[in-house]
């Protein structure tokens, strides 16, 4: 026999005695992946080997990543690989072994993005207090939705928000949520400003959830440039859409609560603010007005002259002063030249006498001009002093009336005028958002009330009537009669139809057949 025919014979006997389908158990070694998108792998434990390929439409249902040492259970059928002349085993399936392919799949994708720093809360950005806009990417047909609409309008309904609708589980429901998030960011001037994105579903199990698991989500959640909230199932449901969003909330509605505040708790609080700020105003308006009143009591700026009628008293004392001093100087100087004339006079007459003459005129000249100098220098500080003493009053004045100024715009703008038209703007705005709550209120208590009315018509005793029965009672006390021993012959009884009443009178209690 050829080698071929060896090999047809081994194949044939095989594929003959083994089952179509069997599940190998076995360690991962040699793991491969070849640019066709095949797989090819060998499974072993302590004894054997066993050679193992996953064709490429198989590798793209798997939801893990497949390593070397890690155990799995191989579903699939054994053949026989003619060209190499060894039998393989051609899997179907992949599932790891103690571990559902799912959670394996989560861990494994969480452990990469984690070392790119997708989780890192460091790079987490903040929600904005009071958002003008919001965008909601979540299923439109879910109760999700419901809860979140519900929840904004009740808390915040100021608050404009557009839905995004997409499909949040099955195959594609990964590609039209990034998509979706990527379309609201780069869209959102054109919209308006975005402030808040929510993306999130309702409740269900791991397999319904997955979306929010796929790298494609996480990585637009990462990369959105507007602040992203996560809510996806209940609080114990745990995403790695979550993981790598700015904010988790535990439900959608939770998602809701944390994207806008309370509108009556922000009126209150604007309200208490203002307050506080017109008392503020008021006090330092109060409180200037003291400073400046006080100021505008003091002399020197009642009565500016006095300073430089004080100045020039003081200038007069050292006038007279020095005219004492010079006068006093002159007295003794006299009295000196007095007491060495007699000796002056026996050494040389006429030169003691010249000598005397023009010693004193020097002298007089002298104390005059020295007297000019110190006139001069007082003269000069004290037009000095004249010259400050009315710039310094003019810059207090102008810095006292800046001070007013400022207070009086501030009062301005604190005013109950300004607060009025404010207030007037913020009803404006609200107006049409509160006329639409109370219409959507309306409604839907004449829903409810129509509801119930039919309820109460259901379980009231006259629809019975309408179906054929009748209600027998007492003339006498009204009473229902329930049973024959209740009346007796000759009582009068008044018996209730759908359509009215009638009396009627018991004449044998004890027939039995009315026809007889």
């Amino acid at each position: 026999m050829t080698v071929s025919q060896v090999t047809a014979l081994v194949k044939q006997a095989i594929e003959t005695a083994f089952p179509p389908t069997v599940h190998v158990i076995g360690e991962i070694s040699n793991f491969k992946r070849h640019g066709s998108g095949h797989l090819y792998f060998t499974l072993k434990d302590s004894a054997s080997e066993l050679s193992c390929v996953v064709w490429k439409s198989s590798a793209a249902r798997l939801t893990f990543r497949a390593e070397d040492g890690m155990e799995v259970v191989a579903t699939g059928g054994l053949e026989v690989f003619e060209r190499a002349g060894r039998y393989q085993l051609y899997v179907r399936k992949l599932d790891p072994r103690g571990v559902g392919a799912l959670e394996l799949a989560f861990r494994q994708l969480y452990e990469k993005l984690n070392q790119e720093g997708l989780f890192d809360p460091a790079r987490k950005k903040a929600i904005p207090r009071y958002p003008d806009r919001i965008v909601v990417i979540t299923s439109p047909s879910g109760a999700a939705v419901a809860d979140i609409l519900g929840t904004i309008q009740r808390r915040y309904p100021c608050v404009a928000v557009l839905v995004f609708p997409v499909r949040v589980q099955g195959d594609g429901a990964a590609g039209e949520i990034a998509a979706a998030i990527r379309m609201a960011n780069a869209n959102r001037d054109a919209l308006g400003g975005v402030d808040v994105m929510i993306v999130g579903r309702g409740g269900g199990s791991l397999e319904d959830l997955w979306a929010f698991n796929e790298e494609p989500v996480v990585r637009a959640v990462h990369a959105s440039r507007i602040p992203v909230i996560c809510a996806v199932g209940h609080e114990v449901n745990v995403t790695l859409a979550e993981l790598a969003a700015d904010v988790r909330a535990a439900t959608p509605t939770a998602a809701a609560e944390l994207a806008v505040p309370v509108l009556e708790e922000v009126l209150a609080f604007l309200a208490a603010y203002t307050s506080r700020l017109n008392r503020c105003l008021a006090q330092g308006l109060a409180l200037s007005s003291t400073r400046l009143e006080s100021l505008l009591q003091r002399s020197s700026l009642r009565e500016p002259l006095a300073v430089v009628f004080r100045r020039q008293q003081i200038i007069d004392e050292w006038s007279s002063r020095m005219h004492r001093a010079l006068v006093h100087r002159m007295q003794k100087l006299r009295q000196r030249m007095e007491s060495i004339e007699p000796l002056l006079q026996r050494i040389a007459p006429h030169a003691a006498l010249f000598l005397a003459s023009h010693r004193l005129h020097d002298l007089h000249a002298a104390c005059r001009i020295g007297l000019q100098v110190r006139l001069a220098e007082v003269f000069q500080r004290v037009q000095d002093a004249a010259t400050r003493i009315p710039w310094s009053l003019r810059h207090r004045l102008s810095k006292s009336e800046r001070v007013l100024a400022q207070c009086s715009r501030r009062w301005d703008r604190a005013s109950p005028e300004h607060l009025v038209v404010h207030r007037k703007e913020q009803i404006e705005r609200l107006g049409p958002w509160l006329f639409v709550v109370m219409q959507q209120r309306m409604v839907l208590c004449e829903e409810q009330l129509l509801g119930r009315g039919e309820r109460i018509a259901a379980l009231s005793y006259r629809s019975i009537l309408n179906r054929g029965f009748s209600i027998t009672r007492d003339k006498r006390g009204g009473a229902v009669i329930r049973s024959v021993e209740a009346v007796g012959d000759g009582d009068r009884v008044m018996t209730e139809v759908a359509d009215g009443r009638f009396e009627s009178k018991i004449v044998n209690l004890r027939q039995m057949n009315l026809f007889d």
